[in-house]
């Protein structure tokens, strides 16, 4: 990959400024996620969360790949723990009476077996916890998988209150590098969180940043550009995002879409359309 085309984390992480998002594939998860890395893509999102995850199948396709001649080194594998809410209480990837610690360290050895690796890029908290105290036992075991040598970075998603990160960000000894968000306009595009970010080098993924956004995709602004460009209205907004310091994930299903979101590289907006496109985001 370009060098361009990646971002350098607080940890010395290389990720994708793309990322490919593997929810709600299911049984078509394998064949999705070897199709997404033979076109280009080295950034993987998946979690421990049969609910919505097909993790196992995320597994499938790189050891495909890795087969195929691909280097381990050259993938960004992200994984997530999922607190007991988040999960269906018939397919639980850990024991449920356990403490919150040996929660995340079984769900984390989960995701190892699940995806065939000794190690993951990164591991995600899927959402914070109902109190602090919670929140911070389920950190420590996280970043005693950091020293283990388990990953190599830390994050959280789902989160949206710019204190609770803050307050996170404060108390943890190995810092969030990365925030997984719903991009959208009921959290006013996380202007602060955001922000938040680019003040500690965090990187910011935005997740539904699509389908969430209607408005903005059959925006004149960006049918414009659109049409200036020779691009899709969704290239367009995927390439500003970029621009700006966020890391997009697509879930997209097509290979056109796949090739499309690939391709946003490959030509760069100028500040003045950045600015008109950044209006649309208030």
């Amino acid at each position: 990959m370009h060098h361009n085309n990646e971002l350098i984390s607080a940890y010395g992480v290389r990720i994708p400024r793309i990322i490919y998002g593997t929810a709600w594939k299911k049984d078509k998860t394998a064949a999705l996620v070897a199709q997404a890395i033979g076109l280009g893509f080295r950034g993987i999102d998946t979690a421990c969360q049969p609910k919505h995850y097909h993790e196992a199948g995320v597994g499938e396709a790189v050891a495909v790949c890795l087969e195929q001649g691909l280097q381990r080194d050259e993938l960004y594998l992200q994984t997530k723990f999922t607190p007991l809410n988040g999960h269906d209480p018939l397919q639980i990837p850990y024991d449920a009476n356990a403490t919150l610690s040996q929660q995340v360290a079984q769900s984390f050895e989960r995701s190892l077996l699940n995806l065939k690796t000794g190690y993951l890029d990164c591991l995600i908290l899927h959402s914070p916890l109902a109190n602090n105290q919670n929140l911070l036992e389920v950190w420590r075991a996280m970043e005693l998988i950091f020293h283990n040598g388990g990953v190599k970075q830390l994050g959280i998603s789902n989160c949206y209150a710019v204190e609770q990160l803050d307050f996170l960000y404060r108390t943890a000894e190995v810092k969030p590098a990365v925030i997984q968000n719903r991009f959208y306009k009921d959290t006013e595009y996380d202007r602060k969180i955001r922000e938040f970010c680019n003040n500690h080098q965090i990187i910011y993924q935005s997740f539904w940043t699509l389908s969430a956004n209607p408005q903005i995709l059959t925006h004149e602004v960006l049918q414009n550009l659109a049409s200036n460009y020779q691009r899709s209205t969704a290239q367009i907004f995927f390439r500003y995002l970029t621009q700006i310091g966020i890391t997009p994930l697509t879930g997209t299903t097509s290979v056109s879409h796949m090739r499309d979101a690939l391709a946003i590289f490959e030509f760069e907006l100028d500040a003045n359309e950045c600015t008109k496109i950044a209006k649309l985001l208030y």
